[in-house]
């Protein structure tokens, strides 16, 4: 998901399913077919317990053979597929309901039996203000995006009709795993008639019914316009002892909350959508085989396998689509735009910007293993359909002004970009988006930033008033990243879940602090060596959820410099570490000779003031006689005594002290130490005029750049860079204003 503003151990403390919040539906909201189930008891099934319900990052690594451990070249399948669903949805477009059929397959990884299993329910984040998205969003300091309101008629939900296995019906409790209020049917446990054994499997026949909300937020209606996201019944994922920090199993279940999104198993859809005749259908995966027509409606098929996901959209407004294809490493890729007349405009550059990603996340993390991208442009009115990602589809931003340059053409470019992205991130690596969101958000918005630099795509603002100041009004990604990182006072460690956060600005820091954060590390370790990280991060996790502890661990290996990594990663991901190193204080003066007793042919001899000035005169002409063609700056007959002072805030990153002297020449100095300060002492035949920490730029999580220069005296080169900085700083803060 793209926001629209600015861009210690691992927590694997468990709690019991048996002290999990339930509740009833209240009396207003649709009833289910059954309502209360006991809890399961020990004996020949045990309670498998659920993730804390503060869970976030992961300190320890993942075990080798975690999630059947790395995908060989030669496997059968791209995943190891543990879920399967068969559905069957029919959309009724003036109600905005769904009326799905679903065949669920799962089966039991873990070595115990299980006779119980969870499901989230996503839509029911929309049916109230009694669920934990509506009560947070109501909390809320910032609000979500752009703050849609739901009017009476709007609200949606997702109830459950009948859940059979084998025949027999299977009752049901609505949890809250994350001590949510006790209105949130987001997570619901099914209790089987017939445990699953372990290492075998078990099909769920499951009714269901949607009433899908206004658009407001991920997913719902606009008039005729269509975007059905998070709609089916789907199996929360068995985590086992070495997965994601793991040392029992566990079920991974968290309430929809306002700024989580998602986690699931990877496996195989297979999904028939009918909605009238004369709508447009778009969807995650491949149509197969022909449209099939009945009674004034029409049925698609659309299979895919290796996901963790599906979505899809249908409208009677829809253009005919744009299609494109894209010749990958592993074969064509068809790409499919759908967007309404208003945006006419906007497909063309929308396909050209999912082409330019599908080639360079191919050529830099791995090649594209899906033969499908559809993406969407959202219709006037329906702008919170805008910026969401599920896998093979997302959609995009839209714009009235597409040409070169414009903010609206960067937003629109950079938001199909973002979402494209992640396919790889949220989809291919499928992060926990609940626990560990910088794993996908930030880490995508930080590669994101990379393509965007590459392409030259900076953003420009046309400001007469900046220009006639000098100031210029183009802005490159990692600039306008700085400014959301909350640099100086972070509150939550990047690495944090997405619901147990100060605040909204907080949740943002995982776009721009990561990026920021990982910008750094790749300044210090070279690009070279960060890009074989990533590629070996991808190829050893693919369709396998890593957890944070295994992207340090990949990167670490990958760069050959763990200490950067790792120090990166205790002070950022895992900590709300502040970095400001600036230059307290400098001086340059002449080593003059001093009155007092001098060491003179073997005896001490008293020079007074007197004899000390005809010294220095005398040294001086005779210097000058001997450099007639001296300039100011060369140099005399005396040293320059250089001292400078750096001050170290908390993090202390490696990086550059670079002193300029007054013929131009410069020296660079290691500032490595941990302790509050470092004092550097030189001694030179010319004047040091200025001094600049981080002259390339490196350290991108120093909170304050303007305290990184001193100048002796008037510089005109350290004043330009001073001044730089600074509207730079400007800049981005504009930025900010014009995206909100």
């Amino acid at each position: 998901m793209m926001l629209r503003s600015a861009l210690v151990s691992a927590a694997v403390l468990l709690a019991l399913s048996t002290s999990a919040s339930v509740a009833k539906v209240p009396a207003t909201a649709p009833a289910p077919a059954a309502t209360t189930a006991p809890a399961p008891t020990a004996g020949s099934c045990a309670s498998i317990p659920l993730a804390a319900a503060d869970a976030a990052f992961v300190r320890t690594p993942s075990a080798a053979n975690a999630w059947g451990g790395p995908r060989a070249a030669s496997a059968a399948t791209l995943s190891d597929r543990v879920v399967a669903y068969s559905i069957d949805a029919a959309l009724d477009p003036d109600k905005h309901t769904v009326t799905g059929k679903q065949t669920l397959t799962w089966r039991n990884r873990s070595a115990q039996p299980v006779c119980s299993i969870y499901l989230h329910m996503y839509l029911n984040g929309f049916d109230g203000p009694g669920s934990t998205f509506m009560s947070e969003q109501h909390a809320s300091q910032g609000g979500f995006r752009s703050n849609v309101a739901t009017h009476d008629g709007e609200y949606g939900f997702i109830r459950l009709d009948r859940v059979l296995q084998g025949g027999a019906a299977a009752k049901w409790t609505f949890v809250q795993p994350d001590n949510g209020p006790k209105t949130d049917r987001s997570v619901v446990r099914i209790d089987l008639p017939q445990p699953v054994a372990a290492g075998a499997s078990t099909t769920l026949n499951i009714d269901f019914f949607d009433q899908l909300p206004r658009v407001v937020a991920r997913t719902g209606y606009y008039g005729s316009f269509h975007l059905v996201g998070q709609w089916f019944p789907k199996i929360a994922v068995l985590e086992l002892p070495g997965e994601r920090g793991a040392t029992a199993p566990r079920w991974n279940a968290h309430e929809f909350h306002l700024h989580s999104e998602f986690y699931a198993d990877y496996g195989s859809y297979d999904v028939r959508l009918t909605v009238p005749k004369g709508y447009t259908v778009g969807a995650t995966g491949q149509e197969t085989g022909a449209p099939v027509e009945r009674g004034g409606k029409v049925t698609h098929r659309y299979v895919q396998n290796d996901v963790h996901d599906f979505a899809w959209t249908a409208d009677k407004r829809y253009a005919k689509p744009l299609l494109r294809t894209w010749n990958g490493p592993l074969g064509p890729v068809e790409v499919r735009v759908l967007y309404h007349p208003e945006y006419t405009s906007n497909a063309e550059p929308v396909a050209q910007a999912t082409i330019d990603s599908l080639a360079y996340f191919s050529r830099t993390l791995g090649p594209y293993p899906y033969k499908t991208a559809t993406a969407v442009v959202p219709p006037y009115g329906a702008a919170e359909a805008g910026g969401m990602e599920y896998p093979t589809f997302f959609t995009a931003d839209n714009t009235d002004d597409v040409s070169t340059g414009s903010l609206g053409r960067f937003m629109l470019d950079f938001v199909t970009v973002h979402e494209f992205g992640h396919g790889y991130f949220y989809g291919i690596l499928g992060s926990n988006e609940f626990e560990e969101p910088m794993l996908d958000e930030g880490m995508n918005e930080y590669w994101d930033q990379r393509m965007m630099t590459e392409r030259k795509q900076y953003l420009n603002l046309t400001l007469p008033w900046l220009q006639a100041l000098g100031i210029g009004t183009q802005i490159r990604p990692f600039d306008m990243e700085r400014l959301g990182a909350t640099l100086n006072d972070p509150a939550d460690p990047i690495g944090d879940n997405s619901w147990d956060r100060l605040s909204d600005t907080s949740y943002g820091t995982v776009y721009s602090r990561t990026a920021t954060a990982m910008r750094q590390i790749e300044m210090l370790v070279g690009r070279p060596a960060l890009e074989r990280a990533m590629k070996l991060y991808y190829e050893r996790w693919k369709f396998r959820h890593p957890s944070g502890a295994d992207l340090r661990d990949a990167l670490a290996e990958g760069t050959g410099r763990a200490d950067i990594v790792n120090a990166a990663f205790d002070a950022y991901v895992f900590g709300t570490g502040k970095t400001d190193d600036r230059i307290s204080s400098m001086s340059s003066d002449e080593l003059l000779p001093r009155p007092g007793y001098h060491q003179q042919n073997g005896k001490q001899v008293m020079l007074d003031s007197k004899a000390v000035d005809k010294q220095i005169a005398d040294a001086r002409a005779a210097w000058a006689k001997a450099h007639p063609k001296a300039k100011p700056g060369d140099g005399g007959p005396f040293p320059f005594h250089t001292v400078i002072v750096v001050r170290r805030d908390v993090v202390k990153p490696p990086q550059v002290l670079r002193v300029t002297f007054a013929d131009g020449s410069h020296r660079d100095l290691t500032v490595t130490s941990q302790e509050s300060w470092q004092r550097f002492v030189l001694d030179t035949p010319v004047q040091a005029v200025s001094a600049q920490l981080d002259p390339d730029n490196k350290i991108r999580m120093d909170a304050n750049k303007l305290n990184d220069s001193y100048s002796i005296e008037a510089n005109p080169s350290a004043s330009r860079r001073w001044f730089g900085d600074f509207a730079a700083l400007l800049q981005a803060f504009l930025t900010l204003l014009a995206t909100v």
